[in-house]
């Protein structure tokens, strides 16, 4: 054991003192630069509703299948350390269980409960609404990280929820307004 530690340290300063004396000489070595985040922005609402359906039309594979690799795969590199496949079906074994049918989303659109945000400085954009439907509508919750200037799934929260007769309606824009409710 020591000698292998004895080994590995000398071959490390071998590769030092050698990397040294051929930049001393002209010698350019590449170096490992730390990749730049490119600047972020926000996404348009046709690349919005295409991250969220993609997202629960994966997911909605997933609990069709009990395979939840390809779920984890789409992900974020933090999300797939966060999550192995059997970790996100133990996640989702309720909506599993109760046999809930997302294959909706992908020709409902749907609608925010709250206007999306971006936070630039972490490459991070939040999603929460959900897609109408009788009698049970889907709400979700997305958090989306920005990777090589892509954006890949971070976070996930589907629902199934009682249909709202008075449910909050879509702006031009594709945020909507909340109501409140007058008290009595």
């Amino acid at each position: 054991m020591k000698r292998r530690f004895v080994f590995a340290l000398g071959v490390g300063l071998l590769l030092t003192i050698a990397g040294q004396a051929l930049a001393q000489n002209g010698v350019e070595i590449p170096v490992r630069k730390q990749a730049q985040t490119p600047s972020v922005a926000m996404p348009d609402a046709e690349k919005i509703v295409l991250l969220v359906r993609n997202s629960l039309i994966t997911l909605n594979d997933a609990l069709e299948t009990g395979n939840y690799t390809v779920l984890r795969d789409i992900g974020a590199p933090g999300f797939r350390e966060a999550n192995s496949a059997a970790r996100l079906s133990q996640i989702f074994a309720n909506l599993q269980a109760q046999k809930v049918d997302l294959f909706s989303v992908s020709v409902i659109a749907p609608r925010l409960t709250e206007a999306p945000t971006l936070n630039k400085a972490k490459g991070m954009l939040h999603l929460k609404g959900y897609f109408p439907g009788q009698p049970v509508q889907i709400n979700f919750e997305l958090l989306y990280q920005a990777v090589n200037g892509h954006w890949r799934l971070f976070g996930i929260s589907v629902q199934p929820g009682a249909s709202q007769a008075g449910a909050p309606r879509a702006h031009a824009s594709g945020s909507t307004a909340v109501k409140k409710k007058k008290k009595k």
